[in-house]
């Protein structure tokens, strides 16, 4: 991986390439996409009839820049999971919970390097991120869930004069 970000992490191809490498992924047959939102996800989802799980990250992110000693901007990406199952059987909903809460386990194991990392190159992600269930009635026929990390990089505002007329 590059050494140098120029304060920019690229959460999707990290997600992607976690999707592609990681056993659970593979063995349940999760499939990346990358979506613009809760409407892309629930697009994304309803499009892909043949696939059956999948992990999305939103191309859009929330954010502010906080003016303060040390300026920073901060990008909320979002990280949406689903899994198909048989229409009203919450017994299979409940066991494709456990997998995405599991894989949300196992991807997490190595966002905490790649934190490390990130941090050399003046890239701070919030160590809070919490997994958030949707609700059953998200979409007929498969469990939903998302998380959400906060990346954080200096912004330099120092006035410039070559910007203004």
């Amino acid at each position: 991986m590059e050494n140098n970000l120029n304060g920019r992490w690229d959460a999707a191809a990290f997600f992607e390439n976690l999707t592609a490498t990681n056993k659970l992924a593979q063995s349940e047959q999760f499939v990346f996409c990358r979506v613009s939102g809760l409407d892309g996800f629930e697009e994304a989802v309803n499009e892909a009839q043949s696939q059956t799980a999948f992990v999305c990250v939103s191309d859009i992110a929330d954010g502010y820049t906080e003016l303060n000693n040390t300026p920073r901007t901060r990008r909320v990406k979002t990280v949406f999971l689903a899994m198909r199952h048989a229409a009203e059987d919450m017994s299979a909903r409940a066991e494709c919970m456990e997998t995405m809460r599991e894989l949300f386990r196992q991807f997490m194991s190595k966002l905490l390097p790649e934190k490390v990392r990130l941090e050399q190159n003046c890239i701070y992600l919030d160590p809070r991120i919490s997994f958030n269930e949707i609700d059953r009635y998200f979409f007929n026929g498969a469990a939903g869930a998302y998380f959400q990390i906060a990346v954080d990089v200096y912004t330099d505002l120092r006035y410039n004069a070559d910007e203004w007329a």
